[in-house]
């Protein structure tokens, strides 16, 4: 990527990153829950941990995406719904499948170092923002062409609200293929949404 400043900083990417994988985290927590022991958990540091970054990471991601108001307003010419691309996130999850012990240190560092890859290819593809939360949460995944002025640009749009064709809305540039939707403007009288 030539304009650095478009890369989102490595701690921002992390937490985006650690939200996408907050449902597998909580998974994990469930499967250490030990009926039969006092403390409720077999690994209660580590289930602590777990649970703390998943509910801390998707809190502050969903409050972050949600705050933000600004970019550029933008005529949209063409859109397809892509929200199954994040489907790709799930793959991961097979390992709740398995059995898993938290309090074997060789299951956690393996799963430290396949997260570790899978974050160094999402921060380096900038696609931490493909997140299966902000999907849970309503956000769709739309791959656009949209016009600023005589300018057309081809993206994908992270979106709360459907967009369609001809619709007008501001986009915030998070990287050179994507874009966030903030504050979508009304539809004029008339117009319908396209399902």
């Amino acid at each position: 990527m030539s304009d650095p400043s478009l890369r989102l900083r490595p701690l921002v990417s992390l937490l985006l990153f650690l939200s996408a994988y907050s449902p597998l985290l909580i998974i994990l927590v469930i499967k250490d829950i030990d009926l039969h022991s006092p403390i409720f958990f077999r690994s209660p540091v580590l289930s602590g941990i777990f649970l703390l970054i998943a509910v801390g990471s998707s809190v502050i991601t969903l409050r972050a995406v949600k705050e933000i108001d600004g970019g550029l307003p933008v005529v949209i010419t063409k859109a397809a719904n892509r929200s199954g691309d994040m489907f790709g996130y799930t793959i991961p999850y097979m390992l709740t499948f398995m059995r898993i012990d938290l309090g074997d240190w060789q299951t956690v560092l393996s799963l430290a170092i396949l997260l570790s890859i899978l974050f160094i290819m999402a921060y380096r593809t900038q696609t931490v923002f493909i997140n299966p939360i902000l999907a849970i949460a309503g956000y769709m995944l739309i791959d656009c062409t949209f016009k600023r002025g005589e300018k057309e640009t081809q993206a994908m749009v992270i979106t709360r609200a459907p967009i369609s064709a001809g619709d007008s809305c501001r986009l915030e540039r998070l990287s050179h293929y994507l874009y966030i939707a903030a504050q979508p403007e009304p539809k004029q009288s008339g117009e319908q949404d396209e399902q």
